[in-house]
């Protein structure tokens, strides 16, 4: 004979857990997701439409006397709009950091223009820092195996030593200096403090450097736009608008940098050093 299934209690059948469970996972991948997603659609934006072919010297040099005349005016409003600027740029890795920065000195002087460029690229980069640890930086390295523990344990030791090495020493692009850190479990206060540390002398630097551009600035405008003049229709597209910029970035300045990293880094070895003849 076939006994009949007891009647479940009243109150005592519960959901199923994956049932349960399936908005709360929704709702934690879309948390996860979601701003890498944005920054993703925003980059993709701007490349769409060309909004980083924009951010050239030609742009800046051709607008210089009224930009100067809007500054003058609006010294508050264009510092807050070049911040913003700057974030974006950053945020969103679009080519033109180098552009950025001279043109903060040109139009700002070097004080300013060095000052609001910290601001804007420190807030930048930790955009970008909050966004990968959010959305990979711990998933990433758990997949990654126990090499990347022993990398992330090392780093983490001596996080602010390293991150201002990687600031410091030109030779890693800003947004690999931005991600790597998520990556390797760095705490968001020791980031934001290498960071500003770390951008400081390369900024303060090439600030300078574009507070000194005015003059060559307003030699090749007059020199492009009597080219312009001289010229008829498609026959202006021959007239070239030329500001070497890279030309500033010199061997000798490249070694300051690289020197200064080395700096950064004689903590960890005087650490090592130290651990090694406790344990000699």
């Amino acid at each position: 004979m076939i006994k009949p299934k007891p009647e479940p209690k009243q109150g005592s059948i519960d959901p199923p857990k994956n049932a349960a469970d399936a908005p709360a996972a929704q709702q934690s991948a879309l948390r996860r997701w979601a701003p890498l997603a944005a920054i993703a659609a925003l980059m993709a934006s701007a490349y769409a439409f060309g909004l980083h072919e924009y951010l050239s010297f030609k742009t800046i040099g051709l607008n210089y006397e009224a930009l100067r005349a809007f500054i003058a005016d609006n010294i508050v409003v264009a510092v807050l709009a070049y911040i913003a600027l700057y974030i974006a740029v950053v945020a969103l890795s679009l080519p033109g950091g180098l552009v950025m920065t001279l043109s903060g000195g040109l139009l700002f002087g070097w004080l300013v223009g060095a000052a609001a460029t910290v601001v804007g690229a420190t807030i930048g980069a930790t955009i970008i820092f909050l966004v990968a640890k959010t959305s990979f930086g711990e998933g990433i390295a758990a997949k990654a195996g126990p090499w990347i523990g022993r990398l992330r344990a090392g780093f983490q030791e001596n996080a602010l030593s390293y991150l201002l090495f990687l600031r410091l020493v030109p030779l890693f692009p800003f947004f690999v200096v931005n991600l790597a850190p998520a990556l390797l479990g760095v705490p968001l206060s020791t980031y934001v403090l290498g960071t500003v540390i770390g951008i400081i002398p390369g900024t303060t630097a090439f600030s300078v450097l574009g507070a000194g551009l005015g003059s060559a600035v307003e030699a090749q405008n007059a020199i492009y736009n009597a080219c312009i003049a001289g010229k008829v229709g498609a026959a202006a597209d021959a007239c070239t608008y030329t500001i070497d910029t890279k030309a500033l970035v010199t061997p000798e300045l490249l070694a300051a940098f690289a020197l200064l990293g080395v700096v950064a880094l004689i903590p960890v070895a005087l650490k090592k050093w130290s651990s090694r003849n406790a344990n000699a």
